[in-house]
C-alpha cells in the first residue's frame, strides 16, 4: 500500500523536481488505483487457486521492484508507469491477505483482525509522513522510495504458510455469483474511497496551501494516519468483544463521522486542522476493516473472490478521488474539493445501510451459506 501514498505524502518535493501540478498528481495516483480496480476481481480468483501465501509474497517482491523504479524516475511519465506496477501488486496483497485470515483466524476474532489488516494503510501513510521531515527534507525523497523497497522485500520473507484449504468448497468458490449486496458494498467502498483516499494525495498539499510548513504538514498527516491505524484495529476490536453479526451500521455511523471531518477541512482555517484530520482519517477512514469483515462474513465459501469484486469499487473509487480532486484544487478551489469529498462520505454511509436492507431481505428469503454461523462471531 505504500507506493501512491508516499508520493502523496512527498509530493511537494517530488512535484518541485520532476515539474509536474496537482492535477498530474491526481492521474499517476489514479492510474496505480485504476490498475488494482481492473485486476482485483481476477486476483481474487487467483488467491483462491494458487493460495494466499505465493500471493502476498509475489505482491511484495513486485511492488519493491515498483519502488525502486519510483526512486530512480526522472519524468512524470516514469514515475506514473511505476505506480501502475505498484498498483498490480496492491490486488495481490489485498485478496491474498483477506483469504489468508478467513481461513487461519478463529471466528470470534476475525473483524480484530480485518481491523489490523487494514491498519496498513494508515501505517503506511504514517511512514510517509515521517518520510518528510526525516528524509526527504534531509537526504533527498529519492532515498525514501529505496526504504520503502527494502521494507517491501523484507516483508516477504515473513509472510506465514497458508493454511490447507478446505477442499470442500472449491466448487462453491468457483460458482461464486454476483448478489445485490455485493454490488451495493462495491458502490458504498467506491464512495467512501472517493473521499478517502484524497487525504493520501492531498493533505499535504492542501495544508501547506493554508500556510502551514511542509515540514509541520507532514508531522500533521503522519498523526493523522496513526489515529486511522488505532482505530482500524479498536473498532475491530469493539466489534468482535460485542460479538456483532453485522458490522455494516458501524461502518455507516463512522462514513457519516468522517463526513464531519472534511466539512472542516473544506474551511482553510488552521486552527480547525487538528480536529479536522483526527475525524476525516478516525472515522472517514477507519471503516475499510469491519467493511471487508462483513463482506467475509456474508461469503465464506469464497472470501477472495467476494472481497476482490468489492474490492474493484473501492479502487474505482480511489481513481476517481485524486482525479476529481486534482482537477478541483487546480481549477477551482481545496474548499470546494473537500466539499465533493464530504459529499461522496455522505452518500456512501446511505449506500453502505442500503447495503445492509438488502442483505437482511435476502437472508429471510434464502438459507444461510455454508459456515455464515461460524464467521458471525
Amino acid at each position: 500500500m505504500l507506493p501512491p501514498f508516499l508520493v502523496g505524502a512527498l509530493s511537494v518535493q517530488v512535484r518541485r523536481d520532476l515539474g509536474f501540478g496537482e492535477a498530474s498528481l491526481g492521474l499517476a495516483v489514479a492510474g496505480s488505483f485504476l490498475v488494482a480496480a481492473f485486476m482485483s476481481a481476477l486476483a481474487g480468483r487467483m488467491m483462491e487457486r494458487i493460495g494466499p501465501a505465493t500471493g502476498m509474497r509475489g505482491a511484495a517482491v513486485i511492488a519493491s521492484l515498483a519502488l525502486l523504479g519510483m526512486a530512480a524516475s526522472s519524468s512524470f511519465g516514469a514515475l506514473a508507469a511505476f505506480l501502475a506496477v505498484a498498483g498490480f501488486a496492491n490486488t495481490g496483497a489485498q485478496t491474498g491477505s483477506n483469504l489468508m485470515l478467513a481461513r487461519a483466524v478463529p471466528a470470534g476474532r476475525q473483524a480484530t483482525a480485518f481491523g489490523i489488516k487494514q491498519s496498513a494503510i494508515p501505517a503506511a501513510m504514517l511512514l510517509g509522513g515521517i518520510a518528510v521531515p526525516a528524509v526527504a527534507l534531509t537526504i533527498g525523497w529519492r532515498w525514501a522510495f529505496v526504504g520503502a523497497a527494502a521494507l517491501a522485500l523484507a516483508s516477504a520473507g515473513l509472510v506465514p504458510r497458508s493454511p490447507r484449504p478446505d477442499r470442500s468448497v472449491d466448487a462453491d468458490r468457483a460458482r461464486l455469483r454476483v448478489t445485490p449486496t455485493l454490488v451495493v458494498l462495491g458502490l458504498a467502498g467506491g464512495l467512501g474511497a472517493t473521499a478517502a483516499n484524497t487525504l493520501g494525495a492531498f493533505l499535504v498539499a492542501s495544508t501547506v496551501n493554508t500556510g502551514v510548513s511542509e515540514g509541520a504538514a507532514g508531522l500533521l498527516y503522519a498523526l493523522g494516519s496513526a489515529v486511522g491505524l488505532a482505530s482500524r484495529v479498536l473498532v475491530g476490536v469493539a466489534a468482535d468483544r460485542a460479538r456483532r453479526s453485522d458490522t455494516l451500521p458501524m461502518v455507516g455511523v463512522m462514513l457519516t463521522g468522517g463526513a464531519v471531518g472534511f466539512g472542516l477541512l473544506a474551511t482553510g482555517n488552521r486552527t480547525v486542522l487538528i480536529p479536522a484530520v483526527l475525524l476525516a482519517y478516525g472515522l472517514g477512514w477507519g471503516w475499510p476493516g469491519l467493511f471487508n469483515w462483513a463482506v467475509v462474513a456474508r461469503h465464506p465459501e469464497a472470501p477472495a473472490a467476494a472481497t476482490g469484486i468489492t474490492q474493484t469499487g473501492v479502487y474505482f473509487g480511489a481513481v476517481t478521488g485524486p482525479v476529481v480532486f486534482g482537477l478541483l484544487a487546480e481549477g477551482v478551489s481545496y474548499r470546494a474539493a473537500w466539499l465533493v469529498a464530504l459529499g461522496c462520505s455522505l452518500a456512501a454511509a446511505a449506500a453502505v445501510l442500503a447495503a445492509g436492507r438488502v442483505s437482511e431481505r435476502a437472508g429471510r428469503s434464502a438459507p444461510p451459506p455454508p459456515g455464515a454461523g461460524a464467521l458471525s462471531g
